[in-house]
């Protein structure tokens, strides 16, 4: 870990796009200001791992809910003659 010091009003640099400067110090708490580009995500600690935690859950299915697609795949495919399918989108 690299660590610098800076003052009020000083910046540091990381790249060629990103821009990070000291606003505000009171106390414990330090005020940042962020530069930078669109494309590169910024977000506090705490924010970015419950960001994490909801994208595992949402990768993650559940074996009650993949034995219901089975169940209307397999009751879907034995409708092949019929013309009324139960549509997947149903799920």
């Amino acid at each position: 870990m690299l660590i610098l010091t800076r003052k009020l009003g000083e910046s540091i640099t990381i790249g060629d796009e990103i821009k990070v400067t000291i606003v505000d110090c009171q106390g414990k708490q330090v005020k940042l200001g962020i530069i930078a580009p669109k494309h590169v995500k910024v977000h506090r600690e705490e924010i970015f791992e419950k960001i994490q935690e909801e994208n595992k859950k949402a990768a993650t299915v559940s074996k009650h809910a993949i034995a219901e697609i089975a169940q209307k795949l397999r009751k879907n495919s034995k409708q092949t003659d019929s013309k009324e399918r139960e549509p997947i989108s149903s799920l």
